[in-house]
């Protein structure tokens, strides 16, 4: 709190402060930055021309929400990103128990301190951190946890039981004149959801036999996943005619944006004294696995890949390219397609596969590594480049790769070969991505029938097709 914010009722009203529903306080301040030009949410990727658009038409008309998407789709990102369109104080009763407007309280507490002590009641700020709330929705949600519950301790202090300052108010009373998110609505039980509906709707709550007629100022906004909000009837229609807009989520469109995701989600790296040098090729390929995953008949499709297995592929890629950095003591860190044979537990861990037989699922997941390096090996080489490379292959007898494989091996063998400097994107033999450039234009090849493969242990060897 600042010197010149007001401290008491007297003082607020002096300082002319005007007090606006939380709808409208949004509203008003997402106005602003409209005009601005600013950033409305923060670290949101690909939603500009689709879903950003009807957030925006949501709260502009005062509307409470619903974002309805597959798991991995930003949903609680955009929820926690709207605390943002709260002003950055706000004023309540410094001795009431819940959230209360110092002009227009509430609770029988709230309008007892303002009627005893007027405007010399004392007031405190909240912070627009503290005026938001979420709740996962679990089955075992009860009403006390979302709306309240008879304290025992205020019992055994003397107080009656009809007196509602017994009450214990629970999470949505406690966030009044802030944003309540609740994250898989359809879990909810009916029931909770019927005391749900009635204190963001009807104002009129029981709490063990207490009537209560509480007119909360809360913002409203949910997530739910398709296949439980649409096809299993888990929500009580009443509630879902509450909420003004249905926001529908999706995957990114492009590998591009979900490349610029996994870019700002990973988890940085603790390199030590080592840095970090990530070919564009091999996060290209971590995001075209989990794009081609969600076009397989393969993978389960009705929960969705998320963006999250992009994110883990990513990462594992990074810590085995790491692993080796320590064991050959090599300064920079790269990742390599040799890499890619030691992310199937993250894949493992992430998708949900159509098969009946276990054994088949290597098979699917090494046709997903095997498709989208041949893809993204497309988008940067010809094929009517390679004929110099094979012919190299006629005169050597192979070429041995492997995720353990140091760097100057890898370096000898180009500097060696005017074909493979002159093929390469990246000929420098000091390159530190050398190693995984050559492994990338090496697997391409083999993923074309140019060349033979074998495998053995965890390593390979190309060498010319018989």
């Amino acid at each position: 709190m600042t010197e010149t914010q007001p401290t008491t009722l007297g003082d607020l009203k002096a300082s002319g402060y005007e007090f606006q529903p939380v709808k409208q306080e949004m509203r008003r301040n997402l106005i602003g930055k409209l005009r601005l030009g600013d950033e409305l949410f923060p670290g949101v990727i690909g939603y500009d021309e689709s879903v950003v658009p009807q957030l925006v038409n949501g709260l502009l008309s005062c509307q409470d929400l619903i974002l309805l998407g597959e798991r991995g789709q930003a949903k609680s990102k955009i929820v926690r990103s709207l605390g943002s369109l709260l002003d950055e104080a706000f004023p309540v009763l410094a001795e009431a128990e819940i959230p209360e407007s110092p002009t227009a309280p509430i609770t029988k507490i709230g309008k007892a301190i303002v009627a005893d002590e007027g405007d010399d009641a004392s007031i405190r700020w909240l912070d627009r951190e503290d005026r938001y709330a979420e709740k996962l929705a679990t089955p075992d949600i009860t009403i006390a946890d979302l709306l309240g519950e008879i304290d025992p301790v205020k019992i055994a202090e003397g107080r009656y039981l009809a007196d509602e300052s017994t009450l214990h108010y629970g999470l949505i009373p406690r966030v009044n004149h802030g944003i309540f998110a609740i994250n898989e609505l359809p879990d909810l039980a009916e029931r909770i959801q019927v005391g749900l509906l009635n204190i963001l709707e009807e104002r009129d709550v029981q709490i063990r036999g207490h009537k209560i007629r509480l007119p909360l100022d809360v913002f409203l906004v949910v997530t739910a996943n398709p296949e439980d909000y649409t096809n299993r009837g888990r929500l009580i229609t009443p509630l879902k005619d509450r909420f003004g807009s249905q926001v529908r989520t999706h995957y990114p469109q492009s590998a591009s944006d979900e490349l610029r995701i996994v870019h700002q989600e990973a988890t940085p790296l603790d390199l030590q004294d080592r840095s970090l040098d990530v070919p564009d090729f091999m996060g290209r390929i971590a995001v075209e696995i989990t794009h081609l995953a969600r076009d397989s008949a393969d993978i389960n499709q009705r929960s969705g890949v998320s963006v999250r297995t992009s994110i883990t592929v990513y990462e594992t890629l990074l810590a085995n390219a790491f692993r080796r950095a320590l064991q050959l003591d090599e300064k920079v860190v790269v990742p390599r397609i040799s890499d890619l044979q030691y992310i199937l537990a993250a894949l493992y861990g992430k998708l949900e596969f159509e098969v009946f037989d276990e054994s088949e699922e290597d098979a699917v997941v090494t046709k997903l590594i095997n498709t989208a390096v041949k893809n993204v090996w497309d988008r940067v080489y010809d094929l009517d480049e390679m004929e110099a490379v094979m012919e190299f292959f006629e005169n050597v007898e192979s070429i041995e790769v492997g995720a353990d494989v140091p760097l100057d091996v890898y370096a000898s063998c180009v500097a060696s070969s005017e074909a493979l400097r002159d093929t390469l994107k990246n000929s420098a033999p000091e390159s530190a991505s050398l190693a995984s450039e050559l492994e990338f234009l090496l697997e391409g090849m083999y993923l074309h029938d140019l060349v033979s493969k074998e495998s053995y242990a965890h390593r390979e060897r190309y060498m010319a097709r018989e």
